[in-house]
């Protein structure tokens, strides 16, 4: 079972976002890139010109995009502004959709839609107002409270990043910044919520896109064509290949839980010589009376060792029956709970390698026993003890 949920945490981490085939952005890091668009960790360096968004979907081999504007926060959890389309193709786990709780997507211009976690931590409801802060929301007096914004929807958990966000629309985060120049609030400036409609809110720049192509084969021409073009630099990165790469630097996770599974294994070992020693000093006249009707050491060795065995593949055949059974019991409460996709497709082949393992450790480890039994000699097993 640990094993089973060390590979279901690296496929989780690996399926943060899942039938995306590109991550479009300003150029800089791959990981950066991701740590942005995917896990709203840190603050994209430049942004895209919507004109590199429509350039891009008129592409030939590009199905649809989903710009994305990413810096504002709203109580410590981050701001991602996008289109409608976004809750429509962005997927998780292996081609799950977002689906909503409660509510809707967002309508009007200061409609606002947040994830499991929000709602949980605040108390939000559909209904609830909400004040967005600009940037990080560290500095006093660097909100908007000016446009204050309406719970519309609250998206069901995912065990991603969505379930920390809040979304608005392109034009609602336009529309916060109308005043705004440099990170600062222009003095004496300031724009009316019932003065501003969707219509004539144009963003000129958003932070990442995700793309989705007609045919994952054209994902290298797709990502060559971005790479050269002249208006501004960019970049496109597929986000499982950086996914893995991400992994790679913050996986010690994945080390201790196989640290666990051997540790596991050492006791349940430690614990089967331990029975079977203490049982074979009640059985001394047992094994005395097989040697006197002709059973030799090896004979007794073989009885021992096999016991041993049998033992441990009884144990093994009952850790796979409680597997099953708590995946039948748990998967949706982990899921729903935890955010952890526990799955049943057959048997990982490391599932088999340690299946294996523990069988012959097990055998191995009741030689020890066997071997305590082949050295008791006839007469000690016959004597009387007082």
């Amino acid at each position: 079972t640990i094993e089973r949920v060390r590979t279901d945490v690296r496929a989780s981490f690996s399926q943060s976002v899942s039938g995306t085939d590109l991550i479009v952005g300003p150029r800089t890091g791959a990981v950066q890139l991701l740590l942005y668009s995917v896990f709203r960790i840190g603050q994209a360096g430049n942004n895209i010109s919507m004109a590199s968004v429509d350039a891009l979907a008129r592409h030939s081999a590009v199905s649809w995009v989903v710009p994305l504007s990413i810096g504002d926060t709203h109580k410590g959890f981050p701001v991602v502004a996008t289109v409608p389309a976004y809750f429509e193709h962005f997927q998780y786990g292996e081609q799950q959709a977002l689906r909503f709780r409660a509510g809707q997507p967002m309508q009007a211009l200061f409609d606002a839609v947040v994830g499991a976690e929000v709602a949980e931590h605040l108390h939000y409801s559909i209904g609830s107002s909400i004040v967005l802060a600009h940037g990080e929301g560290d500095i006093e007096g660097h909100d908007h409270g000016d446009h204050p914004f309406r719970v519309v929807g609250i998206l069901a958990r995912t065990g991603t990043p969505v379930d920390r966000s809040v979304h608005i629309s392109l034009q609602a985060m336009e529309a916060l910044h109308l005043d705004w120049m440099g990170g600062m609030r222009i003095p004496g400036m300031q724009v009316e919520p019932v003065e501003l409609t969707p219509q004539h809110l144009h963003p000129h720049q958003v932070s990442a896109v995700l793309v989705g192509l007609k045919n994952r084969a054209a994902v290298f021409a797709v990502q060559r064509w971005v790479a050269s073009q002249r208006s501004e630099p960019l970049m496109a990165v597929m986000p499982a290949v950086t996914l893995d790469e991400l992994w790679s630097v913050v996986g010690v996770g994945e080390q201790v839980l196989l640290a666990v599974t051997a540790l596991v294994s050492l006791v349940s070992l430690i614990g089967l010589v331990a029975v079977i020693l203490a049982g074979l000093q009640a059985r001394r006249r047992e094994l005395a009376i097989l040697r006197a009707l002709g059973a030799g050491p090896w004979h007794v060795l073989g009885l021992l060792a096999l016991e041993g065995a049998m033992l441990t593949a009884l144990g093994v055949a009952l850790g796979w029956l409680l597997h099953a059974l708590l995946l039948w019991v748990a998967q949706d409460w982990v899921q729903a709970s935890l955010g952890l996709n526990l799955t049943w497709h057959g048997t990982q082949v490391s599932q088999w390698q340690w299946t294996g393992a523990v069988l012959l450790a097990g055998l191995v480890a009741s030689l020890l026993p066997a071997w305590r039994a082949y050295r008791l000699s006839l007469q000690d097993g016959l004597t009387p003890r007082m």
